[in-house]
């Protein structure tokens, strides 16, 4: 399923959204002009890598330091499909979360988001030497929060249905839990999987997040 646009409307102009998204692109178009082996070292000193976060968690590492890959990795993709998914359900999603939190609240909520997802995928992959990155958490935490924000919500999706495509209006409260079941049964079914090379538990981790954050970051409810 690919959400297209929500019946929502927000109320104020989402800032730190479009400066989210903004910088997403930009990071990206800074990754494309690496040379890959830059481009590795990059994903490696930025992303989130699981055996380094846990090995510096056990010699006390500077908190100052062993932090900032947990919001670089954020910023980072591994290619535009990586990209332009995240970006599209960020860009549906995010601007009706803002709009109940407001800006700066939001802001450090999507931060906390991810590092949430991150600190998830590390529980599943303790040993693992791939680094994860991606707003895929962050973005998890989003649809955590919107899916108790505004249940009663329609997304505008398009379906493939075998040969055919359709575009069908589904309640957020069925879109919504649909893609996490989907994320939990992918984590369960790749689980020890070396190749793996997608961080399903940072999504789970990231919406179970959302929604366990939204009522601290929440301004006066808003129903729709």
């Amino acid at each position: 399923m690919i959400p297209l646009r929500d019946s929502t409307r927000s109320r104020s102009f989402p800032y730190v959204n479009v400066v989210l998204i903004v910088l997403n692109i930009l990071v990206f178009l800074k990754e494309l002009g690496l040379p890959m082996q830059h481009l590795n070292y990059f994903f490696y000193t930025y992303g989130v890598v699981p055996a380094r976060a846990v090995e510096q968690a056990a010699t006390g590492a500077p908190l100052a330091i062993a932090a900032v890959p947990f919001i670089t990795a954020m910023f980072i993709h591994g290619g535009w499909m990586h990209l332009l998914g995240n970006m599209l359900y960020l860009w549906i999603f995010g601007d009706n979360v803002e709009d109940r939190m407001g800006h700066i609240p939001y802001l450090f909520f999507y931060l906390s988001a991810g590092v949430i997802g991150s600190i998830a995928h590390i529980i599943a992959n303790p040993g693992s030497q791939v680094p994860i990155i991606g707003a895929s958490g962050a973005i998890a935490g989003v649809l955590g929060a919107y899916f108790l924000s505004f249940p009663r919500s329609r997304i505008l999706t398009l379906v493939p249905l075998f040969f055919f495509i359709t575009v069908i209006q589904v309640p957020a409260l069925v879109f919504l839990p649909v893609w996490f079941i989907i994320q939990l049964l992918n984590g369960l079914s790749t689980a020890g999987m070396a190749a793996n090379t997608t961080a399903w538990w940072a999504h789970v981790g990231g919406f179970l997040g959302g929604a366990v954050l939204l009522p601290f970051f929440s301004r006066p409810r808003r129903y729709v």
